[in-house]
């Protein structure tokens, strides 16, 4: 209690005492960089390659809307968004008798910057969304009319551009990569329509996934970011734009200290392509693979010091990573020689790879590394992975070996048990018949009707193969064991937890 009641300052000065205690002998001070004496000169410089972007949008009446019922959705931080929740309020309700509306014009405010003289403006797809007009007002008042360009909706950048007589101050890109949590940064942008606001703070977090794409890798800032700041840059200290202020996060719409933006060297590629392709699109890099995370279970089971990388659970026929030898139950460690840390980063690193691009490929494979060459070919935007959910079937009770250490019930596959579970004609693996309740293997979601392909990254033809599997794990002293399981054509790989009892 006596420590609660010293003063603020006999406390931090028990603090460094006690740091100075802990440090090695001949440790170098940490040493913070001072904060500027000033932003003016940088803001200055800065402010005139940002503009703000205003857009007008159609509005459908009511009959329009019959065949598209519903009000419009945006990203969070669209500055549609607060328009549009504002006048659905009040039309959402019909009066009878009240003639019919004509169509009305919806105004928004963004913002965007120039990166080059010639009048290319980069910024967020959905700032420019369904507009009907796009309007560029310079630093200087100048309004100019744009077109786009191009957009691509998967990265929210999209590029405009304007016709002008003179050229325009452009910014230049950074090294979002070389960018460090804790360095100063600027944001300017357009704020409630105020236009040309400039706000400091810093780089407060990397590789932020907000579930808004499949390629999210934002930067964190707390940087005020507030409606309106959509499309604007953010700058390091050096006045290069390291990003593009995207999204806030913030329950009552305005700014809690928490923005993101989308990294530079993601945002420079896409918008460089977007301007040269004679299509105006992204054309990324595809492996042909469905992959998932490498948990702590399954790391263990395939002997990896930790999780990382991306586990391969099926390889597409024919596809670049089939035709370059990678298999199911590879771990991608390495791709293009960059280490891929998780699960998430290796879809932005493929899909930032030239298409046709040999690239090698370090995988693991039989406990040891294994270097591969992959030719790169093109995602299809297009093409749509379903799986269709499997009927519901009553567990069935039929004789079968019993599994006791992972709590399943097991079964060769026979045509009765296709026909109960609904297999395929070319199913291969035993069935789960029964899964116990509070098993180890009813904890990671087994169920009947699921087939076993694999175990312990072995081909699996007999349920009693599946037993001895488990006793080799066992006797090698191994917490799990691998599974690879089909669910209605979907292979995934599971880590069941072993029962050492």
């Amino acid at each position: 209690m006596l420590l609660f009641s010293l003063s603020l300052r006999r406390s931090a000065l028990a603090a460094v005492a006690a740091l100075l205690l802990v440090l090695p002998a001949g440790a170098p001070p940490v040493a913070a960089r001072p904060a500027p004496d000033s932003f003016a000169d940088l803001a200055d410089k800065l402010l005139p390659s940002v503009v703000n972007i205003s857009t007008t949008q159609t509005l459908k009446t009511d009959k329009q809307k019959e065949s598209t019922p519903g009000r419009p959705k945006f990203p969070p931080g669209s500055p549609f968004e607060e328009f549009f929740k504002d006048f659905f309020k009040d039309h959402d309700t019909p009066q009878s008798g009240r003639p019919e509306a004509k169509p009305r014009k919806a105004t928004s405010l963004g913002s965007g910057f120039v990166v080059d003289a010639g009048g290319y403006i980069v910024t967020n797809n959905h700032v420019i969304a369904d507009a009907d007009e796009i309007t560029v007002k310079l630093a200087d008042n100048t309004e100019l009319k744009a077109e786009v360009v191009g957009r691509d909706t998967k990265t929210d950048v999209a590029v405009l551009k304007v016709k002008t007589t003179k050229p325009l101050v452009a910014t230049r890109w950074g090294d979002s990569d070389k960018s460090r949590v804790g360095d100063w940064v600027l944001a300017i942008g357009n704020p409630f329509g105020l236009g040309g606001s400039v706000t400091a703070g810093i780089l407060s977090a990397r590789q932020r996934d907000i579930q808004s794409g499949p390629y999210d890798d934002f930067l964190q800032t707390d940087a005020a970011i507030n409606r309106g700041n959509s499309g604007g840059p953010m700058f390091n200290m050096d006045g290069e734009v390291i990003g593009i202020n995207t999204a806030i996060y913030s329950p009552s719409g305005g700014s809690i200290g928490i923005g993101f933006a989308i990294p530079s060297n993601l945002a420079k590629q896409v918008a460089a392509e977007l301007v040269r392709e004679p299509d105006h699109t992204v054309h990324r890099g595809w492996l042909g693979v469905r992959i998932q995370a490498v948990t702590d279970e399954i790391a263990e089971s395939l002997g990896l010091d930790k999780p990382k990388g991306a586990l391969v659970a099926s390889v597409n026929d024919n596809g670049p990573a089939q035709n370059g030898g990678i298999q199911p139950g590879d771990v991608i460690l390495t791709f293009d020689g960059k280490p891929v840390t998780d699960m998430r980063h290796l879809p932005r690193l493929v899909a930032e790879t030239p298409v046709d691009k040999s690239v090698p490929v370090t995988v693991w494979r039989k406990r040891k590394e294994t270097p591969l060459h992959v030719k790169v070919g093109k995602l299809d935007e297009t093409e749509q992975v379903s799986a269709k959910e499997a009927p519901k079937k009553a567990p069935a009770k039929d004789d079968a070996p019993t599994v006791s250490a992972l709590g399943l019930t097991l079964a060769n596959i026979s045509p009765e048990m296709k026909e109960k579970f609904s297999l395929a004609d070319d199913s291969k693996g035993v069935v789960v018949v029964d899964v116990a309740k509070d098993s180890p293997a009813a904890e990671k979601g087994l169920k009947a009707g699921d087939v076993i392909v694999e175990a312990a990254q072995e081909e699996i033809k007999s349920a009693g193969q599946v037993v001895g599997k488990i006793d080799d794990a066992k006797k090698a002293g191994r917490k799990s064991i691998l599974l690879l399981v089909e669910r209605q054509g979907d292979l995934r790989f599971v880590a069941v937890r072993l029962d050492q009892s």
